[in-house]
């Protein structure tokens, strides 16, 4: 039954006139279950879970950076790869305690969630794709308050899918390339480490206006810098640029893309 609906699904797209190769988009909550089908069929089953999060930004950024960033990164990375599909970006992360408000849960508009909240969801959305067809599961995480939470999951599933076939790959390397090589080429064009900052600063900011420069107020940024932790700004965002910020995205793309090939391929 399960091979004739699949074969059912085919013929739908064929009678569209509609190919994997001209699916609109890498992201699964664009494409139709009849896409996601095909998808599998043609071998794209590798599925990214982008993690971000909703939390201040310093008076400049607005609220749904690490969303964004994750939903472009994830995407650049799938597109890289060339059998990825990815799964809508989790925006609901521990961002510090509710009551009494700890940190970025100070700030008016910051969303936190528990978190062993946290780590359900995500293991509970990648028992779901097993389901369907998935057989690599790929975390990826914008912020680096979970990347812990985001290591323990995916142990978690590999334990649990031992001999399956399936697995759950923590893609530690996504992150760490805005630690790393991304603040290294920023030094390299003059930028201090007050500048760059450790959020809300050049770094921080330059990257979200090479993705999406309507989420930042330019206008603020000499204030953003005057308030400093205080208003939420972990550094010096006045050098900031699009130029700069693709520095980050090439970083990114480049580490996350190789790591995640690296880890499917491995032998489990």
């Amino acid at each position: 039954m399960k091979r004739l609906y699949t074969l059912l699904m085919l013929l739908l797209l064929l009678a569209q006139g509609t190919s994997l190769a001209g699916s609109p988009s890498v992201f699964l909550e664009e494409m139709t279950s009849a896409e996601v089908v095909a998808a599998l069929r043609a071998g794209h089953t590798t599925l990214i879970i982008p993690v971000g999060g909703t939390e201040q930004n310093g008076p400049h950024m607005a609220l749904g950076k690490h969303n964004v960033r994750a939903r472009y990164l994830s995407g650049q990375v799938a597109r890289a790869l060339g059998n990825a599909v990815v799964a809508p970006v989790l925006a609901y992360v521990p961002e510090g305690n509710i009551a009494p408000p700890t940190e970025h849960m100070r700030f008016a508009g910051t969303i936190s969630v528990p978190e062993a909240a946290f780590k359900s969801i995500l293991d509970a959305a990648a028992r779901g794709f097993k389901q369907h067809g998935f057989r690599d599961m790929v975390l990826l995480g914008d912020s680096g308050n979970y990347q812990g939470a985001l290591k323990a999951v995916a142990a978690r599933l590999n334990r649990d899918w031992a001999g399956s076939g399936v697995r759950a790959h923590f893609i530690g390397e996504y992150y760490a390339a805005t630690q790393g090589a991304y603040v290294a080429a920023l030094r390299a064009r003059g930028l201090s480490d007050a500048q760059i900052g450790v959020h809300a600063g050049a770094a921080d900011t330059s990257l979200l206006m090479a993705i999406d420069a309507s989420l930042v107020r330019p206008e603020l940024f000499a204030a953003a810098a005057q308030s400093g932790h205080a208003g939420g700004t972990g550094g010096d965002p006045r050098p900031s640029s699009a130029a700069l910020g693709q520095l980050g995205i090439d970083a990114v793309v480049q580490q996350a893309t190789q790591a995640v090939r690296s880890a499917v391929a491995a032998k489990p």
